[in-house]
């Protein structure tokens, strides 16, 4: 079992790799925007929008019980069954790509069966080395993916590739991070149809349970961006999207270093004990104190902020920001969470409070472009994820414990 210093030693690792990652986006972005329109970005948002909601369950989430498998052997299975799914997915996304390129008639939705190959495979490859505690590994990934994405994206840029090198360039960074994550590919289809059947039933909540849990999450996004788009035009699409990159950055650097860590140490206590409900106790203490200056700077300066950093034409994605500012906060702390239901084996109560919270923040997106806007949306959406949010905390901060 890791032990405390392990879990912080972990955490810092990766990190340390997540800083790297986002610094290279972040700071590039001021330059794409110069490269590209609010239109381009628009298109490319609802693109990645779709791609990872299919994605996200492109495994049926059958790599997130690697961590919990029994012996290599079963991992060996586990890992098998995923590429197969994976395969399938696959091919029904290059069917959904072709009919959405006949539909919109552009050609960019063609490139949807190699976005979900590709994040796919690093989901997989992220969970087989999360599984052997490869966190150095790890972290370099994340700076492969996130850092060289950017960059191509850039070079895809000066090149006026528009829409397609905004698109494809993310995904040659996450093909190329599965091959560094040393994804095993070698004999996965000769294993016998009898293991994978058993593994499948052995952990069978994680398609039955977290699939509709992930699903429903990216689907919020890809709703969030549809509608938009249908409501206020490409441009505002291309405003929601670059704002929730940028906002949503701290809770992917963080979020994604600490779940990463404190899922391997809560999955081998087997039960919810009172010393793991501490840690998550005071993980989230640990989140709210960096999330509340980020909050109140984004009160303060995001207008002015995102004005000066991105160029005048993206005022209103400045103005979004501030009023996005408490769910980008909650969100923060929330982020890192989602292992903690999944190693408590509390998918079922964490898919029921999901698809509320996946109501509640649709819903107030909607009322809030009715009542005011892109603006409008973006205080309604903290109002009501606001709520949400602290309910779920509360209970996690007081979910009852094993029996001695």
């Amino acid at each position: 079992m890791t032990t405390a210093v392990g879990l912080r030693r972990a955490t810092f690792t990766l990190l340390a790799g997540g800083l790297a990652a986002q610094a290279i986006p972040l700071t590039l972005g001021p330059w794409l925007t110069r490269l590209y329109t609010p239109e381009d970005f628009g298109s490319y948002h609802l693109f990645a929008a779709v791609a990872a909601n299919v994605a996200v369950v492109a495994c049926a989430r059958y790599e997130f019980a690697l961590p919990l498998a029994r012996d290599d052997a079963e991992a060996t299975s586990l890992r098998a069954l995923s590429l197969w799914l994976l395969a399938g997915c696959t091919l029904l996304a290059a069917l959904g790509g072709a009919a959405w390129a006949w539909h919109s008639g552009q050609h960019w939705p063609l490139w949807l069966p190699l976005a979900v190959l590709a994040l796919g495979a690093v989901s997989l490859a992220t969970l087989v080395a999360t599984r052997a505690q490869r966190f150095r590994a790890l972290a370099a990934g994340r700076v492969l993916q996130h850092g060289g994405g950017a960059l191509a994206q850039a070079g895809a840029g000066v090149a006026q590739a528009g829409v397609t090198g905004l698109i494809v360039a993310p995904l040659a960074a996450a093909l190329a991070t599965a091959a560094l994550l040393r994804l095993p590919l070698r004999g996965w289809w000769q294993v016998s149809r009898q293991r994978l059947v058993a593994v499948a039933r052995r952990h069978r909540e994680f398609p039955l349970l977290n699939t509709p849990h992930a699903f429903a999450g990216a689907l919020q996004d890809t709703l969030a961006v549809s509608l938009i788009a249908a409501t206020l035009g490409p441009a505002a699409a291309g405003f929601w999207g670059l704002t929730m990159r940028y906002l949503k950055a701290p809770a992917t650097l963080v979020g994604g270093a600490v779940s990463q860590a404190l899922y391997p140490r809560l999955a081998a206590g087997g039960q919810v004990t009172a010393a793991a409900r501490a840690d998550v106790r005071r993980v989230m203490l640990a989140l709210a104190a960096v999330a509340t200056p980020l909050v109140l700077a984004l009160w303060l300066a995001a207008p002015w902020a995102f004005a000066r950093v991105f160029g005048p034409q993206w005022q209103a994605a400045g103005d979004l920001a501030r009023a996005l500012a408490v769910y980008i906060g909650v969100h923060f702390v929330a982020s890192p969470l989602a292992v903690v239901t999944m190693a408590w084996n509390a998918q079922a109560w964490a898919l029921k409070l999901a698809l509320v919270g996946q109501g509640v923040f649709v819903l107030s997106l909607a009322a809030g472009l009715a009542w005011g806007g892109l603006r409008g949306a973006g205080w309604a959406v903290s109002a009501g994820m606001a709520l949400y949010f602290g309910w779920y905390f509360w209970r996690l901060a007081t979910w009852p414990v094993a029996a001695a």
